[in-house]
């Protein structure tokens, strides 16, 4: 286990913790690299974004040593991570997305947002590169009202156009990605792959959310949803354990929100059905035939996270 935060939960689960730099980091790769050489590692299984496209150029030099990297090629990574390249991508290569624009000022993002039927309808943006929902905020002309501010809960994502705009005023951001807000149910689809090809698809209804994070749902045999998700592995080539996010839209079809091209948080919510995709990313590591191997989904089945207390001596 090793983690930058020295006080990490997963420390107190396994006997040999190591505290590591943040990818950002310039000596993140050469400290883990000593790491991997001195416990002799077989797999190294990141389950953080930010140390993913850190990670994959590296790949080669690990497997010198014997440790296999689970993560994408570099360039399919950074197509993935990237929101707006992603969307640009998907859509070239024909398969249907949500309408969407890119903005890197505020008043692109009030052009775009009024093009897309602000304030009548709700309008989504969010950072081409960011993770965990940072960022991301649904523009909602009754966000302001006397009933939002007794019915929202503080740290809520939606707000007018007029706060964002003023928040950001006339200073410079990073590429933003204007797009037409899905109003239906939202799913995500945890996945095995091999380049591309899935091995395993796993769509479950979000029915309940804590800040951005899946705390309650049930696993669907949604073929819609598996099919879309089929084509969308399929163009980004990517491998190992994924997670795809859609949400439907006022046309009643399934749209990518995003991908998020490692372990999801809520990954675990499979071992409800006898899953284990952190074990099955790691014998596919190892060259195993992971195929032969993965239960049936069992369909129907409800989850509810809670928080549990972990105890550091």
């Amino acid at each position: 286990m090793a983690d930058a935060n020295p006080h990490a939960s997963g420390r107190a689960i396994h006997p040999y913790f190591y505290q590591i730099p943040k990818a950002s980091d310039p000596d993140f790769i050469e400290h883990t690299y000593r790491i991997c050489v001195e416990q002799k590692v077989d797999v190294l299984l990141p389950l953080v974004t930010r140390e993913l496209e850190v990670l994959a150029p590296n790949k080669e030099r690990f497997l010198e040593i014997g440790t296999r990297i689970v993560v994408s090629d570099a360039e399919q990574l950074h197509t993935a991570n990237d929101k707006l390249h992603l969307m640009q991508s998907l859509k070239k290569a024909g398969i249907p997305v949500a309408e969407f624009y890119t903005a890197t000022s505020a008043t692109e993002i009030a052009e775009h947002t009024h093009k897309l039927g602000y304030p009548h309808k709700k309008v989504c943006i969010k950072p081409a590169l960011s993770n965990g929902s940072r960022g991301m905020r649904i523009l909602d002309a009754g966000a302001g009202s006397f009933e939002a501010f007794f019915e929202q809960k503080p740290g809520n994502t939606h707000a007018t156009l007029e706060t964002i705009l003023e928040l950001f005023g006339n200073k410079s951001l990073p590429a933003m990605l204007v797009m037409e807000y899905l109003p239906g149910e939202e799913y995500t689809v945890d996945a095995l792959l091999d380049k591309g090809e899935p091995l395993l698809l796993l769509p479950r209804k979000r029915i309940a959310m804590n800040n951005g994070i899946s705390v309650g749902g049930v696993f669907e045999e949604n073929r819609g949803i598996m099919d879309y998700a089929t084509r969308v592995f399929r163009c980004m080539k990517l491998h190992g354990p994924n997670g795809l996010q859609v949400k439907r839209g006022e046309d009643g079809k399934f749209y990518i929100l995003e991908i998020n091209p490692r372990l999801q948080g809520s990954t675990t919510t499979a071992m409800g059905m006898g899953i284990n995709l952190p074990l099955l990313a790691v014998k596919q590591a190892m060259g195993e035939d992971v195929k032969a191997i993965i239960p049936q989904p069992q369909w129907g089945l409800r989850f509810v996270r809670y928080y549990e207390d972990a105890f550091l001596s």
